[in-house]
Protein backbone atom coordinates (compact mmCIF):
# COMPACT_ATOMS: atom_id res chain seq x y z
CA UNK A 1 0.00 0.00 0.00
CA UNK A 2 2.81 2.40 0.37
CA UNK A 3 2.57 3.15 -3.50
CA UNK A 4 -0.98 4.38 -3.14
CA UNK A 5 -0.60 8.13 -2.68
CA UNK A 6 -3.98 9.50 -2.81
CA UNK A 7 -5.82 7.77 -0.33
CA UNK A 8 -6.46 9.98 3.21
CA UNK A 9 -4.98 12.64 1.55
CA UNK A 10 -6.90 16.27 0.03
CA UNK A 11 -7.62 15.73 -3.54
CA UNK A 12 -6.15 18.15 -6.26
CA UNK A 13 -8.21 18.01 -9.58
CA UNK A 14 -6.54 18.00 -12.60
CA UNK A 15 -8.73 20.33 -15.21
CA UNK A 16 -7.09 18.33 -18.43
CA UNK A 17 -6.46 14.72 -19.51
CA UNK A 18 -3.92 12.97 -16.85
CA UNK A 19 -3.25 9.42 -16.78
CA UNK A 20 -0.20 10.09 -14.47
CA UNK A 21 -3.19 10.28 -11.64
CA UNK A 22 -3.37 6.48 -11.79
CA UNK A 23 -2.40 4.37 -9.33
CA UNK A 24 -2.51 0.71 -8.87
CA UNK A 25 -1.95 -2.02 -6.12
CA UNK A 26 -1.27 -5.79 -5.50
CA UNK A 27 -3.96 -8.39 -6.57
CA UNK A 28 -4.03 -10.64 -3.97
CA UNK A 29 -5.46 -13.33 -5.73
CA UNK A 30 -4.06 -13.54 -8.93
CA UNK A 31 -4.46 -17.17 -9.48
CA UNK A 32 -8.29 -16.31 -9.11
CA UNK A 33 -10.29 -15.21 -12.27
CA UNK A 34 -12.88 -12.49 -11.12
CA UNK A 35 -14.49 -9.69 -12.22
CA UNK A 36 -13.66 -6.09 -10.73
CA UNK A 37 -16.44 -3.44 -12.14
CA UNK A 38 -16.87 -0.18 -12.25
CA UNK A 39 -19.91 1.93 -13.13
CA UNK A 40 -19.05 5.81 -13.86
CA UNK A 41 -22.64 7.17 -14.30
CA UNK A 42 -20.76 10.82 -13.86
CA UNK A 43 -18.25 11.03 -16.90
CA UNK A 44 -17.85 13.55 -18.94
CA UNK A 45 -16.07 15.09 -21.89
CA UNK A 46 -15.86 17.68 -24.33
CA UNK A 47 -16.54 17.33 -28.45
CA UNK A 48 -13.29 18.56 -29.57
CA UNK A 49 -15.04 20.10 -32.76
CA UNK A 50 -17.43 22.44 -30.55
CA UNK A 51 -16.32 22.44 -27.41
CA UNK A 52 -20.18 21.51 -26.09
CA UNK A 53 -19.80 18.97 -23.08
CA UNK A 54 -20.65 15.08 -23.45
CA UNK A 55 -22.39 13.32 -20.98
CA UNK A 56 -21.80 9.53 -20.25
CA UNK A 57 -22.08 6.47 -17.89
CA UNK A 58 -18.59 4.53 -18.59
CA UNK A 59 -18.99 1.26 -17.68
CA UNK A 60 -14.86 -0.53 -16.89
CA UNK A 61 -15.07 -4.33 -16.45
CA UNK A 62 -11.95 -6.27 -15.82
CA UNK A 63 -10.46 -9.76 -14.95
CA UNK A 64 -7.08 -8.30 -12.87
CA UNK A 65 -3.26 -10.27 -13.06
CA UNK A 66 -1.01 -8.89 -10.77
CA UNK A 67 -2.24 -5.73 -10.53
CA UNK A 68 -5.49 -3.57 -9.87
CA UNK A 69 -6.62 -0.15 -10.02
CA UNK A 70 -7.10 1.89 -7.32
CA UNK A 71 -10.73 3.23 -7.32
CA UNK A 72 -10.01 6.89 -5.95
CA UNK A 73 -7.21 7.24 -8.74
CA UNK A 74 -9.90 6.14 -11.28
CA UNK A 75 -12.46 8.98 -10.59
CA UNK A 76 -9.83 11.57 -10.78
CA UNK A 77 -8.36 9.94 -13.70
CA UNK A 78 -11.71 10.49 -15.53
CA UNK A 79 -12.81 13.34 -14.01
CA UNK A 80 -9.48 14.78 -15.64
CA UNK A 81 -11.71 14.28 -19.01
CA UNK A 82 -14.00 16.77 -18.22
CA UNK A 83 -12.06 19.37 -19.96
CA UNK A 84 -10.72 17.24 -22.34
CA UNK A 85 -11.75 17.33 -25.99
CA UNK A 86 -12.03 13.68 -27.49
CA UNK A 87 -14.80 12.38 -29.60
CA UNK A 88 -16.93 8.98 -27.57
CA UNK A 89 -15.44 6.61 -29.73
CA UNK A 90 -11.52 7.93 -28.30
CA UNK A 91 -12.70 8.31 -24.56
CA UNK A 92 -13.06 4.65 -24.34
CA UNK A 93 -10.34 3.31 -25.96
CA UNK A 94 -8.05 5.90 -24.32
CA UNK A 95 -9.42 4.63 -21.26
CA UNK A 96 -8.68 1.13 -21.78
CA UNK A 97 -5.35 1.54 -23.20
CA UNK A 98 -4.51 3.61 -20.30
CA UNK A 99 -5.58 1.19 -17.69
CA UNK A 100 -3.83 -1.40 -19.69
CA UNK A 101 -0.76 -0.13 -19.56
CA UNK A 102 -1.11 0.47 -15.52
CA UNK A 103 -2.49 -3.02 -14.78
CA UNK A 104 -1.70 -5.49 -17.51
CA UNK A 105 -5.18 -6.97 -17.22
CA UNK A 106 -5.86 -10.45 -18.26
CA UNK A 107 -8.85 -9.36 -19.60
CA UNK A 108 -10.48 -5.54 -20.22
CA UNK A 109 -13.29 -3.72 -21.61
CA UNK A 110 -15.13 -0.32 -21.25
CA UNK A 111 -18.29 1.08 -23.01
CA UNK A 112 -19.52 4.49 -22.87
CA UNK A 113 -23.39 4.87 -22.42
CA UNK A 114 -23.16 8.78 -24.21
CA UNK A 115 -26.48 10.79 -23.77
CA UNK A 116 -27.76 11.99 -27.02
CA UNK A 117 -26.64 15.09 -28.89
CA UNK A 118 -28.60 15.77 -31.76
CA UNK A 119 -30.72 12.82 -31.78
CA UNK A 120 -28.18 10.26 -31.77
CA UNK A 121 -26.78 7.88 -29.31
CA UNK A 122 -23.26 6.74 -29.13
CA UNK A 123 -22.66 3.33 -26.87
CA UNK A 124 -18.78 2.67 -28.22
CA UNK A 125 -17.32 -0.06 -26.75
CA UNK A 126 -13.78 -1.82 -26.83
CA UNK A 127 -12.00 -4.44 -24.99
CA UNK A 128 -8.65 -6.56 -24.82
CA UNK A 129 -7.61 -9.71 -23.51
CA UNK A 130 -3.89 -10.66 -23.03
CA UNK A 131 -2.14 -11.88 -26.17
CA UNK A 132 -1.26 -15.73 -26.61
CA UNK A 133 -3.87 -16.27 -23.80
CA UNK A 134 -7.58 -18.18 -23.73
CA UNK A 135 -8.39 -14.34 -22.95
CA UNK A 136 -7.57 -13.09 -26.38
CA UNK A 137 -9.56 -15.52 -27.36
CA UNK A 138 -12.33 -14.20 -24.90
CA UNK A 139 -12.41 -10.58 -26.14
CA UNK A 140 -12.41 -11.88 -29.63
CA UNK A 141 -15.72 -13.73 -28.58
CA UNK A 142 -17.18 -10.61 -26.91
CA UNK A 143 -16.67 -8.44 -29.26
CA UNK A 144 -18.20 -10.82 -31.85
CA UNK A 145 -20.99 -10.83 -29.48
CA UNK A 146 -21.55 -7.34 -28.18
CA UNK A 147 -24.90 -5.38 -27.99
CA UNK A 148 -25.15 -2.36 -26.12
CA UNK A 149 -27.92 -0.97 -25.95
Amino acid sequence: MDSLHLLGNKTAYKQDYAPEVLECFENKHPENDYWVKFNCPEFTSLCPITGQPDFATIYINYLPDIKMVESKSLKLYLFSFRNHGAFHEDCVNIIMKDLIRLMDPKYIEVTGIFTPRGGISIYPYCNYGKPGTGYEEMAKYRLQRQDVK
